[in-house]
Parts: C-alpha cells; sequence; structure tokens
C-alpha cells in the first residue's frame, strides 16, 4: 500500500510539474518587415554603369579571357591569345617549325574553336603530362589543342 502511495505522489509530481513548464514566447510580428522598390529612375548614384560591349570589346565578356597572354609550348612553339569583340579572339600561334599564323578564335562549351589547314580545332584546359610532351610535363597549367601539341604558362 505504501508503494501503491509512493507511486500515485510522484504521478502527480509529474502532472504538475510539466504544466509548470516554460512557455514560448509567441513569434515576432514580420509584418512591419518590408523592402521598398525604388524604380530605376531613382537608384543611388555612384554605382559602375553596365560595360557596354560594342564600345569596348577588349572588356566585354569572354568566357576565357583568364586565358589572354601568351603560352608557351616545345621548340620555340607558342599561342599568344588576345580577347577581341565579344566571344572572340585573335590566336597568335607558331605551331610547328614550319606553321605560324593568325587564327580567329570563339567561345565554344570547353575552349576556344578556332580553324586552322582547313581543320576544326580547340584549345583546352589541361597539365603538361596531358600533351604527350615530355619538356612540358609536370606542368599545372596548360592549353592543349592536341596530343604532341599544347602550350603552358611558366
Amino acid at each position: 500500500m505504501m508503494k501503491m502511495s509512493m507511486i500515485l505522489a510522484a504521478s502527480t509530481a509529474l502532472v504538475l510539474l510539466a504544466g509548470c513548464e516554460k512557455a514560448e514566447a509567441p513569434a515576432p510580428d514580420r509584418s512591419a518587415d518590408t523592402t521598398a522598390e525604388v524604380p530605376a529612375a531613382e537608384a543611388p548614384t555612384g554605382m559602375t554603369p553596365p560595360v557596354d560591349a560594342e564600345a569596348n570589346p577588349a572588356t566585354a565578356p569572354h568566357r576565357f579571357a583568364s586565358w589572354a597572354g601568351k603560352w608557351t609550348g616545345v621548340e620555340g612553339m607558342y599561342v599568344t591569345i588576345t580577347p577581341t569583340e565579344p566571344g572572340h579572339y585573335t590566336l597568335e600561334m607558331q605551331s610547328d617549325l614550319d606553321t605560324k599564323g593568325s587564327y580567329e578564335g570563339r567561345d565554344s562549351e570547353h575552349g576556344i574553336r578556332f580553324r586552322r589547314g582547313g581543320e576544326e580545332l580547340s584549345l583546352h584546359r589541361g597539365n603538361g603530362d596531358e600533351t604527350g610532351l615530355k619538356y612540358l610535363a609536370g606542368k599545372k597549367e596548360c592549353l592543349i589543342v592536341k596530343t604532341g601539341e599544347g602550350y603552358c604558362r611558366d
């Protein structure tokens, strides 16, 4: 009987304590938090205007703009990439001992596409080992046209 009254007393105490649980504060009223829209005519001054691609082609969007500059291959080979109009480049290239020329390149999905000697080619990112050229082995920042033709930055 004593055991039964202890269980009853403990149960009653738990019920009472559960009723005294700390109440959560109500959620804050967010109806006052609104963002005011400002018409374009009233936009803050001092903001940089958008780049006009036709006014300055060198600053227009080029997917591979970071590739601009000279890349060196083996035995005097090189490619110099110069951004021109949006999405286009001039490639000054010495691709073998007998072939030196200037080619128009354009952005493609994985690199810069160009036509050389009637063949459609593409410069794409790689490393020295992927060029297949011993002289470029171990280099990390390279552009590859095809196996045996690649250019790297030192």
